[in-house]
């Protein structure tokens, strides 16, 4: 039998993420064991998407897979996410030897692919993106059929209006997306929370909060898990 190669695969908690995690737990080449994400400390949220740790904790339960977290600053720099992710990288490979490959969902941005590629290099790291150069459109209602769920927590407003913000990914919310906006969000237009797939053992249960903008351009929708006081 081939020997199949160790990975760490980066979780935003988003939909890309759960479902790269899907796509390399059907090859027989690979073996994911373990999740990566960095996390705002002053906010105590997963950064980008704006998910409750709570909920980021729930998410890697339901994948069976155990979480390593990257701990960065609000005001983050190169600098800063650079050293927290070669820090997170030493103790993963020290505690899975062998392990020097990171995955991630980014889908077509070449310029994000290449940074990433550069950036690991650095420190021994190969780079797998299973899901680059998909067909965003096909791919976004592939994720719907093959029962991922997940509700959109972030829009950039200067991308996408703010009432989109809390919506379910869903083919209504695919049939309703403006032209010029990537099905998948993935020019940033915005971010999702996966509650449910086929990556996870049983759906979470979570609750849709308050709606609210931030630095005069995110609208960030609030999940918190049911069976936690908000």
């Amino acid at each position: 039998m081939a020997v199949r190669v160790p990975v760490l695969l980066a979780w935003s908690g988003g939909k890309d993420a759960a479902w790269a995690l899907r796509v390399l737990r059907t090859r027989d080449d690979v073996d994911v064991v373990g999740l990566l994400t960095t996390v705002t400390e002053e906010y105590d949220r997963v950064s980008m998407q704006g998910i409750r740790r709570s909920v980021l904790h729930a998410q890697a339960d339901a994948t069976g897979l155990p979480l390593i977290e990257a701990m960065i600053p609000a005001a983050c720099t190169n600098e800063d996410y650079e050293s927290a992710m070669t820090h997170a990288l030493a103790d993963a490979a020290q505690r899975w030897p062998g392990l020097r490959t990171m995955a991630f969902g980014d889908l077509f941005l070449e310029d994000i692919r290449a940074y990433r590629v550069q950036n690991l290099a650095r420190i021994g790291w190969d780079v797998l993106t299973p899901l680059f150069g998909s067909d965003t459109a096909k791919l976004a209602r592939e994720m719907i059929d093959g029962g991922l769920h997940a509700d959109l927590c972030c829009v950039d407003t200067q991308q996408l209006d703010a009432s989109f913000a809390g919506r379910a990914f869903d083919t209504g919310l695919l049939d309703a997306l403006p032209a010029g906006v990537d099905p998948c969000g993935e020019n940033g237009e915005f971010h999702t929370c996966v509650s449910a797939g086929p990556m996870f053992t049983a759906p979470l249960g979570v609750t849709k909060g308050d709606t609210e903008l931030r630095d005069g351009r995110f609208a960030f929708t609030d999940y918190a898990l049911a069976d936690v006081p908000t």
